[in-house]
């Protein structure tokens, strides 16, 4: 039994450390159909989600947005009490070598043995009385003192992407409205009028969505992180670079469409290999984002700021375009629990830089001598 329990705790300790390893230090994706911290995100995400299910409005949120911060804290502790459980195993299989004055050592006795070592306490109470006893302990405390070093250098890495993800959200704000909307974005940025200044756009967003596949790869904890404000989020931004890149794709020539073709690619890729990543369901739906009359009315805006379609097949080029991000971006859409933004803005809603709590107040009267 005891030999059993060896080879369990022996298991547990590999199995706990691959998973550390490959989520925290590895930067690259893990395809294995098994792995603690997959099932961990699968499990308590679908638990999560069902229950703020019930939530309306700022408080569903508020609730969705506590996952990712808190998630991460309970995996933490997740990997922390799987190695101390693991050594706990080896101690007692070795007969719970332990020297307690006035008591007989048990598995509790191994398991605060375990715990003291793990996070460098050292308060002597209870000791390793065997030779292998005393390497198994020198062993957790490395491993203890190793893996709060990694946990404390792994934190400042996750939010500086968020800070670096959230900078160029909250810039679309003021270039496409909150909720972000691909007509909005090119209706403020007339192509016709500044074609250079929308490659260069477009160009900086082709950078955001290869750090964001980049990013979201090596830490998917990130894709669970919600913007500040409630009506944005990565997945609009996304949604938005990918919307415009087809308008512009098909309704420009020159640089400006080339560059719209680049980023389009770089962002369609982040949307496929991410939907791949949190094995996000294929809808048995796709939902009509844009319906004959709204397309209708997004040419007739874009057309009044000078953008116009005049290809006989843009029609049917942008219809094939859609078909290739649209169900990548309604699957991650369904699975994290986010909105989708609407392709031209859908009320004259001030932007979110434009809110403020005080009314505005009449300018102050100039001075007669000015």
């Amino acid at each position: 039994m005891r030999a059993l329990a060896g080879v369990g705790g022996l298991l547990l300790l590999l199995l706990v450390l691959r998973d550390a390893f490959e989520t925290v230090i590895l930067p690259r994706r893990i395809q294995r159909p098994f792995a603690l911290t997959s099932m961990f995100y699968r499990t308590s995400w679908a638990i999560w989600r069902g229950s703020a299910g019930w939530l309306k409005g700022t408080v569903r949120e508020v609730t969705l947005s506590w996952f990712g911060p808190s998630s991460l804290l309970v995996l933490l502790a997740f990997w922390a009490f799987g190695i101390i459980v693991a050594f706990a195993l080896l101690h007692w299989s070795l007969g719970s070598a332990l020297v307690m004055p006035g008591h007989t050592p048990g598995f509790l006795d191994d398991l605060y043995l375990s715990g003291t070592t793990f996070f460098t306490l050292g308060l002597g109470d209870v000791v390793p009385g065997v030779a292998l006893a005393k390497v198994l302990t020198v062993v957790e405390s490395g491993l203890g003192f190793a893996f709060l070093a990694v946990i404390i250098g792994y934190l400042p890495v996750i939010y500086q992407a968020f800070s670096r993800r959230e900078i160029s959200i909250s810039m679309l704000d003021a270039r496409a409205g909150s909720p972000p909307a691909a007509g909005e974005l090119l209706r403020r940025h007339p192509i016709d009028t500044d074609a250079e200044g929308m490659s260069r756009l477009l160009a900086e967003w082709e950078r955001w969505a290869a750090e964001l596949l980049e990013s979201h790869l090596s830490y998917p904890v990130l894709a669970y992180f919600r913007s500040q404000h409630g009506n944005q989020s990565w997945l609009a931004a996304l949604t938005t670079v990918l919307d415009t890149s087809a308008l512009v794709t098909v309704g420009c020539d020159g640089s400006c469409a080339r560059q719209a073709q680049l980023t389009f690619a770089m962002a369609r890729h982040a949307a496929v290999d991410l939907a791949q990543v949190f094995g996000a369901p294929q809808p048995d739906q796709l939902g009509e984002r844009l319906s004959e009359e709204d397309l209708n009315q997004l040419m007739h805006q874009l057309g009044e700021a000078g953008t116009r379609f005049g290809a006989v097949d843009a029609r049917v080029r942008f219809a094939e375009l859609r078909l290739m991000y649209e169900p990548y971006l309604a699957a991650l859409a369904q699975h994290l629990a986010l909105a989708l933004p609407r392709w031209s803005r859908a009320s004259e809603r001030p932007d979110n830089w434009e809110a403020a709590p005080w009314k505005r107040r009449a300018a102050p009267e100039p001075p007669e001598h000015f």
